[in-house]
């Protein structure tokens, strides 16, 4: 009997594992045909000749992306909405979240605003009238149009509220002992101690403000204001502007393309939170995990 349960867990394992690897290579097979295609000539491309690897290797679509001023521009804006846009939400929901994990006691008015926030989450506003809001607050075509109206985010506030209301209580009661205020209290207890969860949200503000480009299209009215994901959708199917007089006719010729081009600029929008998302990998699990479920 102990033999078969052995081998029934190693056949249970493999399976987990077959099933496992079946979903990876799902998710990286496609990343890799785009990166083979960015980085393969025109004709390769339109002869469908990519696969997994560059054809006829040339780096002519990324030489271009980055001599487009539009294309930096936005990229710019990006990284700035990022900025804002993260650290606005950071504090707010650090800030919201410790006073909803306080006791009634504490905080007499805690559910009421605990249920305007559900209600807020459940029930938001449709989008003429979001719309006409920000228009009449003078954010339209301004940075604070894209970090503003998101500056609190719900989802992510309960979750760090309810890894507030998970840490022991004996640490809140002996630090009042000490006769520490509740700043004091958010600041050198709960955020360190909270270093998981808020990782988790940041991972979240972070991939929403850069991802984000349905907003752009509506509150942005000048194109030098256009965040890069926003940029990256107004970009026409038929043309490329070419900004470098450095480029051969050859180079020039190769971008009509567009294949190759786009490919280029999904690498390249799509290589910042690559490389922001590991360094996050180790705390985003435990925080994830932490933060959901209420004792």
């Amino acid at each position: 009997m102990k033999k078969y349960n052995t081998w029934q867990n190693r056949v249970f394992d493999f399976c987990v594992f077959l099933l496992l690897l079946i979903l990876g290579l799902s998710c990286l097979i496609p990343l890799l045909h785009v990166i083979a295609l960015s980085l393969s000539s025109k004709t390769a491309a339109l002869s469908g000749k990519v696969t997994l690897w560059p054809v006829e290797l040339t780096f002519t679509p990324y030489k271009v992306l980055m001599t487009d001023h539009k294309f930096m521009q936005a990229m710019w804006i990006s990284v700035q909405r990022v900025v804002l846009g993260g650290a606005i939400n950071l504090v707010l929901t650090v800030i919201t979240a410790f006073a909803l994990s306080q006791d009634e006691s504490d905080f007499p008015a805690r559910k009421v605003y605990m249920w305007f926030m559900i209600f807020a989450m459940l029930f938001g506003a449709s989008l003429v009238p979001w719309y006409f809001v920000i228009k009449a607050t003078g954010l339209m075509d301004t940075i604070w149009a894209l970090v503003i109206p998101g500056a609190l985010p719900v989802y992510n506030t309960i979750l760090l509220m309810n890894f507030f209301r998970n840490l022991p209580k004996e640490i809140k009661e002996s630090a009042m002992l000490d006769g520490i205020t509740p700043f004091q209290m958010m600041m050198r207890i709960f955020v360190p101690l909270a270093k998981p969860a808020i990782a988790t949200v940041t991972v979240f503000s972070v991939v929403f403000h850069w991802n984000n480009f349905f907003d752009g299209l509506l509150l942005m009215n000048t194109p030098s204001n256009m965040p890069l994901q926003t940029y990256i959708q107004t970009l026409t199917n038929t043309t490329v502007s070419v900004m470098s007089s450095s480029l051969t006719p050859a180079e020039i010729e190769a971008l009509t393309s567009l294949k190759t081009f786009n490919a280029a600029k999904i690498v390249v929008a799509s290589l910042p939170i690559v490389i922001f998302y590991p360094f996050m990998q180790k705390f985003f699990v435990s925080g994830l995990t932490l933060g959901s479920v209420k004792e």
